[in-house]
């Protein structure tokens, strides 16, 4: 599997937004846009013309930065998300949204999305009892996300949601901290997505 090795920092710094990898610590003074707000590179602050074509590549970045997915991954969930029925780009963020790793790290079970991608692959994590070790497995209504039934996998998880206890949960998501569990209870809406993404942007630059 693919998955970028490099500084995360940097690509907060290259969008100007904090696309929230490495967790609560995006939320504290370590931060490192907090510190240094402009891209990451010797010229980075020379003032230069952002194109159109730039301005929408920018947003498909952040897009696939947040996720954590590459461009060829990203091109799958854009044509599934064409042939969906409704808007293409609110298609396309549902799509990212129901990811496995995504819905560990949204019920707080995780400190960031790279440590919710490694619980899942080392085989951490069960879907309706049934261990699950691909990230990008898609969950529907009525799936149950749970750490399996071992003594370190839920003391790890047991930390990681007494750090994330402030964390606000999606409306879409049913979690219960004593249990461990996380239930589906539907499909996520564009207003439970918080980060401020301009999904038409993205569709006017992969539908050409």
């Amino acid at each position: 599997m693919a998955r970028y090795t490099g500084n995360k920092c940097k690509l907060c710094r290259r969008e100007g937004m904090k696309l929230f990898l490495k967790g609560q610590r995006c939320f504290t003074d370590k931060c490192a846009l907090s510190r240094r707000d402009y891209p990451p590179g010797v010229h980075a602050q020379r003032r230069s013309k952002v194109t159109e074509y730039g301005v929408r590549l920018r947003e498909k970045q952040k897009l696939k930065r947040i996720y954590g997915v590459f461009e060829r991954q990203f091109k799958l969930y854009f044509k599934e998300a064409e042939r969906l029925k409704g808007n293409s780009g609110e298609n396309l963020l549902m799509l990212l949204e129901r990811r496995l790793d995504n819905v560990v790290l949204a019920s707080g079970f995780a400190l960031s999305r790279n440590h919710a991608r490694q619980l899942i692959n080392h085989g951490h994590f069960a879907v309706n009892d049934r261990r699950v070790d691909i990230a990008s497995f898609r969950v529907r209504p009525g799936d149950v996300v749970q750490p399996r039934e071992k003594e370190k996998t839920k003391k790890m998880v047991s930390e990681s949601v007494e750090v994330n206890k402030s964390q606000p949960i999606p409306a879409w998501l049913e979690v219960s901290g004593d249990t461990l569990t996380s239930k589906v209870v539907g499909v996520p809406t564009r207003s439970d997505i918080p980060h401020p993404i301009q999904e038409q942007l993205i569709v006017e630059l992969c539908s050409k």
